[in-house]
């Protein structure tokens, strides 16, 4: 490849990358992956082929980095709001409301319950609670984050990533995992 041709190409990647808009870390890092993957995999195949498994194998990389870096953010802001009483801001449009769980999928996700309600306080707390068939009350309150469509929760043992999409009165919270279908009570 001529010297012309892996700066134009080398240029229009990176206006690529930029103007993708991402929010996250882990999609930052996987639209940079995918661009630097592509560079290598030219470099290195000479040909299309080569080309698009860098891209692929860099996006990949990409996210996973860029992911656990949301990851540490998270763990870094629930450190400080337990220590400090800290609370935050990045709660987008969700802060403020109240939801009813109507549906959650796959059925052995959570444990039978009767009723779920769950509420995005507007500093950075999310109160779950649950009613169980027997009557029995259990309530979880988690810190959470809203970057664009990616709501991130930070539960005890674990961080949840999952996108989300409001349509009206409806809410649908999903990842690889689980599917939750939300009807807003305010």
């Amino acid at each position: 490849m001529s010297r012309y041709r892996w700066v134009s190409a080398l240029s229009s990647l990176v206006i690529l990358t930029s103007a993708v808009g991402c929010r996250t870390n882990a999609q930052r890092g996987a639209a940079g992956g995918a661009a630097i993957g592509a560079i290598a995999g030219q470099a290195i195949g000479h040909d299309t082929k080569g080309t698009l498994i860098g891209a692929g194998v860099g996006t990949g990389i990409g996210y996973i980095i860029g992911n656990e870096a949301d990851k540490e953010k998270a763990r870094e802001m629930s450190r400080a709001s337990k220590r400090y009483n800290y609370t935050h801001d990045e709660v987008g449009k969700l802060g403020g409301t109240r939801w009813k769980v109507v549906s959650l999928a796959p059925a052995g996700y959570a444990k039978p319950y009767a009723s779920k309600l769950v509420e995005f306080l507007p500093h950075g707390r999310v109160i779950t609670t649950t009613t169980y068939p027997d009557g029995g009350v259990q309530e979880a309150d988690e810190h959470y984050r809203v970057v664009g469509h990616t709501l991130i929760i930070n539960r005890s043992n674990m961080i949840v990533n999952a996108d989300f999409h409001m349509k009206g009165r409806e809410l649908v919270i999903s990842n690889d995992n689980f599917r939750a279908v939300l009807t807003r009570m305010r």
